[in-house]
């Protein structure tokens, strides 16, 4: 009878623990005072460097004025942000310089960003831009 109610005891504890581990600790103050470089983007059948060979996409995040600036890959990107949770959207892009551009990684970009719906930080602390729950675009700290 004691090895039962250990056995419980025990597998009571580790489901107790698991749940524990699972827990989001995505922490909205770490999506500021950093700039964030794209490093994987979903969806094109070219290679990452193919879209991208001259700039990689950046995007910083400005909680004051709840505006995202950057740039989509080779021209300036900024746009206003709604946050709430664990949803974020962007809204229309603002103004940008009309350069001619390498690769249609921006188009990509631009397009791609419209669609989102959501954010994590992973453990690795890389921002995933989600659409539901699929990462769309996965983003590193850079120091910009």
């Amino acid at each position: 009878m004691k090895n039962y109610v250990l056995l419980f005891v025990s597998i009571l504890a580790l489901s107790f623990n698991s749940c524990t581990t699972m827990k989001d600790t995505t922490n909205t103050a770490d999506l500021y005072n950093t700039s964030w470089e794209l490093e994987y983007i979903s969806g094109p059948r070219i290679a990452f460097e193919g879209l991208y060979p001259d700039k990689k996409p950046f995007l910083k995040f400005d909680k004051a004025t709840s505006q995202v600036s950057g740039n989509a890959g080779c021209n300036g990107f900024s746009a206003p942000y709604t946050l709430k949770g664990k949803a974020l959207t962007f809204g229309e892009q603002g103004p940008t310089t009309m350069m001619f551009c390498e690769g249609g990684g921006e188009q990509t970009f631009l397009q791609i960003i419209k669609k989102i719906n959501g954010y994590s930080i992973d453990k690795d602390g890389k921002l995933n831009l989600l659409l539901g729950d699929v990462p769309m675009m996965r983003f590193k700290k850079v120091n910009k």
